[in-house]
């Protein structure tokens, strides 16, 4: 008889806790201790002999640290003959470095793929993924499931009107926000920047009809929003009536808050809980988190039971 079992490591709890309420299944608690010298110690507190184990674990900060409590709690599992060993990650900790950018660089994307399946991960999902390449990294069955159902039917509910233009904030993002405009039959802008360092991009011209409109920029992740603060003060310039944001992932790394804290030109930033916010971002009014638990939950149930994921999006 098929048993499930959803482990939580310690990135994000209080999604886990989430997902346990709506699948109705208990959480099996881990023995997570760090010794002295940092090192990872983990212990699964109860049977899982033959279950198929969902672990659910986002890499976000600190990434490194995330990663490998990851890889030791999928070798736990592995030592203790769980039947299956389903990695759930919200968030694809150096997803970014999907290729080779520069000579002697390295592919990261890959190497943390390779890691996931050495360390015994039997199937891996995970939510907006930056590069769809990376798909192609890993030969065991890997899920990228979309958090735009969540945001349009928010930005539908609270933001959407006839004068509402969707925004990417780079040539590389148009198809994302094409989805959206298509699904809410409105137009599509765009912002044409050039990245003069790493964290460092400078948007340099709107293309696009936006002035007296209403804009939402589309991002997979909002990093140290310099992208996002250039690109919603390029909008005002240019006339538009409201810059609002949209992203997946708040990595909201350095000085990200007190630049969304501070900016003028930005109304709201809607993310979703792919990675918790600190308490210093909590009390951000401007920012809105919006919950995955039921679609992660719903893939996850699909995925046990061996249905269709990719239906949870048509």
């Amino acid at each position: 008889m098929k048993r499930i079992v959803l482990v939580s490591g310690s990135s994000n709890p209080d999604l886990t806790n989430k997902i346990s309420k709506l699948l109705e299944i208990n959480l099996v608690k881990t023995n997570l201790q760090r010794f002295a010298n940092g090192e990872i110690y983990c212990e699964i507190d109860r049977n899982v002999r033959g279950a198929d184990v969902f672990v659910v674990q986002s890499t976000g900060t600190p990434v490194n640290d995330n990663i490998m409590e990851l890889l030791i709690l999928i070798d736990s599992l592995k030592r203790a003959s769980a039947n299956s060993i389903n990695v759930v990650i919200p968030h694809y900790g150096y997803s970014r470095q999907d290729r080779k950018a520069s000579p002697r660089s390295p592919i990261s994307a890959k190497l943390v793929a390779d890691l996931l399946t050495v360390a015994g991960a039997s199937r891996v999902t995970t939510m907006d993924i930056h590069a769809g390449q990376i798909q192609g990294y890993f030969n065991i069955p890997f899920d990228n499931i979309y958090a735009s159902p969540i945001l349009i039917r928010y930005i539908e509910d609270n933001i959407f009107d006839v004068n509402t233009v969707f925004v990417s904030p780079d040539a590389g993002g148009v198809e994302r926000v094409r989805h959206f405009a298509k699904k809410l039959k409105a137009d599509i802008a765009m912002i044409d920047k050039r990245r003069i360092a790493k964290n460092e991009a400078r948007a340099m011209n709107v293309i696009g009809e936006i002035e007296g409109k209403r804009c939402i920029i589309i991002d997979d992740m909002i990093d140290t929003a310099g992208t996002l603060i250039e690109a919603a003060t390029a909008l005002k310039e240019k006339g538009a009536l409201e810059v609002h944001a949209c992203a997946t992932h708040p990595v909201f790394s350095g000085p990200a808050l007190d630049r969304i804290e501070n900016s003028d030109a930005l109304t709201s930033v809607i993310v979703t809980d792919t990675i918790p916010l600190t308490e210093k971002g909590k009390q951000i009014l401007k920012i809105k988190v919006l919950s995955t638990a039921e679609i992660l939950s719903k893939a996850i149930y699909r995925t046990f039971n061996n249905d269709s994921v990719s239906s949870l999006f048509e």
